[in-house]
């Protein structure tokens, strides 16, 4: 039996990283969402098998699935932001709403700077209250490439056996990059999860 209120518990923990949503200027929308640095030690010990996947439905703008799987439970979040990472830990923070989990505030305007990015220094991350959320259909996939959906599933293949092997955690700091754009990328992330498997 899954206990929700430990998954909970441990987003909840998590939620001290910030997502840029959307740019104007020299301002940002910031939105509050999950640290995957933090969740991911919390997971381990809940489940050694856990594991988060990404799909990426749009790259411009870029809208990101998520998908966590714990002791056997599967929630999804879905997000845009103005970037692909962002929109990942929008993603999360969605999902992290099918527990029950919300952030403190609602989204903030600060400061922007194209090479340090949204200064979020002087926001506090308090820990978000629960609240119920009801569950969501979410939309339908669009139609992928051939090649990339036969590289997602070599990578995704690799994936249940890392989480057998109990280093589920390991690939998912990888996989928040995604699966790559390119049949390329797609290639040098096998490798890295590979090595892990090797390891």
């Amino acid at each position: 039996m899954a206990d929700l209120h430990r998954v909970r518990d441990a987003l909840r923990a998590s939620m001290t990283a910030w997502a840029t949503l959307d740019l104007r200027g020299d301002q940002a929308r910031v939105a509050l969402a999950p640290d995957l640095d933090v969740l991911a030690p919390q997971l381990d010990l809940l489940d050694p098998a856990w594991s988060l996947t990404w799909a990426c439905d749009s790259v411009t703008p870029p809208v990101v699935r998520a998908r966590l799987t714990v002791q056997g439970v599967v929630r999804e979040g879905l997000a845009t932001a103005h970037s692909l990472p962002d929109a990942k830990r929008a993603a999360l923070a969605d999902l992290a709403r099918t527990y029950g989990v919300r952030p403190t505030s609602d989204p903030v305007w600060v400061e922007y700077d194209p090479e340090d990015g949204a200064n979020t220094t002087e926001l506090e991350t308090d820990t978000p209250a629960p609240t119920e959320a009801p569950e969501r259909p979410l939309p339908p996939e669009p139609p992928r490439d051939p090649q990339m959906e036969k590289a997602r599933r070599h990578i995704e293949d690799l994936l249940e056996q890392l989480k057998v092997a109990g280093r589920g955690g390991e690939a998912a700091r990888i996989l928040m990059r995604g699966y790559g754009e390119t049949l390329e990328e797609s290639r040098a992330i096998y490798k890295e999860l590979h090595a892990i498997l090797r390891g």
